[in-house]
């Protein structure tokens, strides 16, 4: 296989790549050269996707059997519609890796892939699009929509297109799994959000990119949700943050009432904890079918905390400092809870 990573320096992007040169692939990868060095091995392009010369000069470098986009997360779809047009006589298949937000009724109702998506026209420039009172639907998932209909537009049943809800592991850079552990191995009592059992479904990095490298292989079109099949229980998320760190907490289960009284922001003061219906009801029995294989979730834990330790740096983010609650105003919501803890 000859490919080509757009992005290929950070998380999902950089793991594509190395597992790509694992398996002997070719690897062309096109980003502007600011958020990590290029992987050995790699036949790098430097340049801006927005710029139309120098997609033409990247399309010299072609032609690949397969196109991986990691990198259109912070363009509106005219840009990705700029990309799919310039590389479309250079690539014979399009992967595309979009997000769970594209579908109308996320978070709130239970998603598949016959699950009808946002409207989004495939030329709509940054403006496109709002995002709810209540947060959902976002400005994001209509822009992301709206890049699905651009590859859509341009390789029609040569395109893949890749729906993760919340992808974490080693490298993360929006800083969910690494506030949980940082969190654990403090120890004490453990602000955790009840019901315990609640089941969530966070997918390894890895086990991601080994998926979209398989669909780039294969002959499969259409779209994938990415989401792990057997997810995991808030109890044994917690439970296992504090196992690999070799904390000495533990959780004090808080009921929601307690937490939204306190103004808790859901999905950022306390990482991946949000109480819409369909937040975390994603099918992915379709990308099962197809190959996605994920990993027990506490192999993500400890690989990660690994990393953490060996002075892992992820690429610098803004949405990293939104993540995870004020020590003093986790205190006060422990001390109203009292002793008791609600599961």
């Amino acid at each position: 296989m000859r490919i080509l990573v757009l992005g290929g320096t950070w998380f999902l992007g950089k793991e594509i790549v190395a597992d790509a040169l694992r398996r002997g692939w070719e690897v062309t990868t096109f980003n502007r050269g600011r958020s990590g060095p290029d992987a050995p091995g790699v036949a790098p392009v430097h340049g801006d996707r927005t710029d139309a010369a120098d997609l033409a000069r990247l399309a010299t470098a072609g032609p690949w059997d397969a196109v991986i986009d990691t990198s259109s997360s912070d363009f509106p779809p005219r840009d990705v519609l700029l990309a799919t047009r310039a590389l479309a006589g250079q690539a014979a298949r399009w992967v595309h890796i979009s997000t769970v937000s594209v579908y109308e009724g996320w978070p709130h109702k239970p998603l598949t892939e016959a699950s009808p998506l946002l409207e989004c026209p495939p030329d709509a420039d940054e403006t496109f699009g709002y995002t709810g009172p209540d947060g959902s639907p976002t400005e994001y998932g209509f822009q992301k929509a709206g890049g699905e209909r651009a590859v859509s537009e341009v390789f029609g049943d040569r395109a893949v297109f890749l729906r993760p809800g919340v992808i974490l592991g080693p490298g993360e850079y929006v800083g969910r799994l690494p506030w949980w552990l940082s969190r654990a191995h403090r120890g004490g009592r453990i602000l955790a959000p009840a019901p315990a059992d609640r089941r969530i479904q966070p997918v390894d990095v890895r086990d991601v990119a080994a998926f979209a490298l398989d669909q780039a292989a294969s002959g499969g079109t259409g779209a994938y949700n990415v989401a792990h099949p057997d997810g995991v229980t808030f109890a044994d998320f917690i439970a296992g943050c504090i196992d690999v760190t070799g904390g000495a907490g533990r959780p004090a289960w808080a009921p929601t009432e307690l937490l939204i009284r306190h103004e808790v922001m859901q999905w950022t003061e306390l990482p991946l904890w949000r109480t819409h219906a369909g937040v975390w009801s994603v099918e992915s029995s379709k990308a099962v079918a197809a190959g996605l294989a994920c990993r027990p979730v506490r192999e993500t834990f400890g690989d990660t905390w690994a990393w953490l330790q060996a002075d892992g740096r992820p690429v610098a983010h803004p949405r990293w400092n939104k993540h995870g609650i004020a020590p003093e105003k986790e205190e006060k919501i422990l001390s109203a809870l009292g002793g008791d803890s609600v599961v």
